[in-house]
C-alpha cells in the first residue's frame, strides 16, 4: 500500500465536515481494495474516537482478521469497547491460529467459551500450541493440510497437490500412523513419478527441521536462511506439530527488529500511536525513572568538584539531570513518531491530535518527575527554592522534548532526511539547550 493512499484515507475519515454515510463509504472502499493488514494499519492511524467509529463500519467477516493484524494495545482498545455478547459473536468459529494471536487480549472466562464453540480439530490444535510457551516455535507454527501418511500412493498425493496448494509450499510432509515425522517430498519429484509407488520412496529423510521448543526468532532465522518455503516443526517425541513458512518467518524478523528499535527508547513495540495519555505516560515513566538514577549518578560525580565550582556548585551539579530527563523523554516520542512515519501512519490530518496527546503525556510525566526531583534536590542542598527551580525546569524541558519529538522527525521527513538516523542528534541538542536555558535562567532570577 502506498503511503499517500493511507494518508488520504486518514484525512477523509478525520475531515470534520464528512458525514457518517461518506465515512462508511471510505471504509467500505478501503476494505474492498486492501488486505486486513492494511485495514489494521488504517485503524491504528486514527485517534481513539474515530477508530471505534470506523470499526463499526467494517464487515463482520474480516473483523477478527483485522484484530489479529493490529498491535496489542490498539486491538485492546477495540475489544474493551465491545460487550461480551458482541465479543462471543465476533470470535465464534475462529480457528486456533487466530485465537492464539488474540488470547492475551481476552479474559479467561471468554477464552473458555470461545474454545467450547470451536470444532474438535481446532480445539486440538489450540491445545497442542498451549503445550509450548509463547517464545517457542511450537506455540506459533501453523497447520498446513499437505501432510499425508508415508504409505500413501503417489497418485493420491498428486491429486491432493492439484486440489490444494497452501501459500509458501514446495514440499509435502510425511508422517507415520502415529503422526511422527517421516520426511518430505518436494513437488518437483512428484512430476513423472510412477503413480502406483508409495510416496515414501521419494522421501528426503535429511530435510531440515525445527524443534518445537526452539526459540521462535531463532527458528525464523533458520527458515529465512534455508532454501525452503517452509520447515516442519517437530516435538521432542518426533511428532509433526506443524510448520513455519517463509512469510511468517519474515514477519517475525521484522517484529524482532521493531522491538529492538523501540526498546532503545524504553518502549514496547505493541504501544499504540494513539493509546491513552495515562497508559502512554505509565509506559514511559518507568524508563524515565531508570534514567533518573543514572542522571543522579552523573550529578554525584560532578559534585566531587564542589570546591572548584564554588558559588554555582548546586546549579552545576544538577544540570545533567535536567538535560538527561529532557533527552530521554524526547527520544521516546521521537521513536514512536519515526515508526509511524515509516509505516505511513502520520499525515497532516492526524498530526494535531497526535501532538496534543504527546504534549499531555509530557505534561503528566513532567509534573510527576518534577515533584520527585524537586524534593530530592531540595533535601540534598537544603534549599526549597533550588528544588522549585529544578522542578520548573524539568516540566519545561519534558514538554519541550515532547514537542520536539513530534516536529523534528516530521520536518526531517519533509526535507527527505532520514529521521531515524539524524533525529536523535537534533533532538538531544534541542533538549540540552532548552534545559540549560530554563534551569540556569530560573536559577539566575531566583537564586543569585
Amino acid at each position: 500500500m502506498q503511503e499517500n493512499e493511507l494518508q488520504s484515507a486518514v484525512s477523509e475519515l478525520l475531515a470534520s465536515d464528512l458525514d457518517p454515510t461518506t465515512q462508511q463509504a471510505v471504509i467500505e472502499q478501503f476494505e474492498q481494495e486492501k488486505t486486513p493488514t492494511e485495514l489494521a494499519l488504517l485503524l491504528e492511524s486514527l485517534p481513539l474516537e474515530e477508530r471505534l467509529e470506523s470499526w463499526k463500519q467494517i464487515s463482520e467477516t474480516v473483523k477478527a482478521a483485522v484484530l489479529v493484524e493490529m498491535r496489542l494495545d490498539a486491538s485492546q482498545t477495540i475489544i474493551n469497547s465491545l460487550d461480551e455478547p458482541s465479543l462471543l459473536a465476533l470470535f465464534t468459529g475462529i480457528d486456533a491460529d487466530t485465537l492464539l494471536e488474540l488470547q492475551d487480549n481476552l479474559p479467561d472466562h471468554l477464552m473458555e467459551e470461545v474454545i467450547k464453540r470451536m470444532d474438535e480439530e481446532q480445539q486440538q490444535r489450540f491445545s497442542t500450541a498451549q503445550q509450548f510457551s509463547d517464545d517457542e516455535v511450537g506455540h506459533w507454527c501453523d497447520h498446513q493440510p499437505l501432510v499425508v501418511p508415508a504409505k500413501t500412493k503417489i497418485k493420491v498425493v498428486q491429486r491432493l497437490v492439484r486440489r490444494m496448494m497452501p501459500a509458501h509450499s514446495n514440499a509435502i510432509f510425511l508422517v507415520d500412523q502415529r503422526g511422527n515425522w517421516e520426511g518430505a517430498v518436494r513437488f518437483n519429484k512428484l512430476i513423472g513419478a510412477d503413480p502406483l509407488l508409495r510416496v515414501s520412496e521419494l522421501a528426503e529423510s535429511e530435510f531440515p527441521i525445527l524443534h518445537a521448543k526452539e526459540d521462535v526468532y531463532v527458528a525464523a532465522d533458520k527458515v529465512a536462511g534455508s532454501s525452503e518455503s517452509a520447515l516442519p516443526v517437530i516435538s521432542d517425541g518426533g511428532m509433526l506439530i506443524g510448520r513455519l513458512d517463509i512469510g511468517r518467518a519474515y514477519e517475525l524478523q521484522a517484529e524482532r527488529a521493531e522491538s529492538q528499535i523501540m526498546a532503545t527508547a524504553g518502549l514496547d513495540e505493541d504501544e499504540d500511536l494513539f493509546s491513552s495519555v495515562r497508559k502512554s505516560a505509565q509506559n514511559r515513566a518507568i524508563w524515565l525513572g531508570i534514567n533518573l538514577l543514572t542522571a543522579f549518578l552523573a550529578s554525584w560525580f560532578i559534585g566531587l568538584f564542589e570546591a572548584t565550582l564554588q558559588q554555582v556548585v548546586a546549579l552545576a551539579v544538577l544540570m545533567p539531570i535536567v538535560a538527561s530527563m529532557g533527552g530521554i523523554a524526547g527520544s521516546q516520542t521521537l521513536t514512536l513518531i519515526v515508526r509511524g512515519l515509516a509505516l505511513g501512519q502520520i499525515s497532516r490530518a492526524n498530526l494535531k491530535p497526535l501532538l496534543s496527546k504527546e504534549m499531555k503525556v509530557g505534561a503528566l510525566n513532567g509534573v510527576l518527575w518534577a515533584i520527585v526531583i524537586g524534593l530530592v534536590a531540595g533535601f540534598w542542598f537544603d534549599s526549597l527554592m533550588l528544588g522549585g527551580v529544578i522542578g520548573m525546569a524539568i516540566i519545561a524541558n519534558i514538554i519541550s522534548a515532547a514537542l520536539a519529538g513530534v516536529f523534528v522527525p516530521v520536518v526531517l521527513d519533509k526535507l527527505k532526511i532520514d529521521p531515524a538516523l539524524s533525529g536523535s542528534v537534533i533532538l538531544t541538542t534541542v533538549t540540552d539547550i532548552i534545559g540549560f536555558v530554563a534551569f540556569l535562567g530560573l536559577g539566575t532570577l531566583l537564586l543569585l
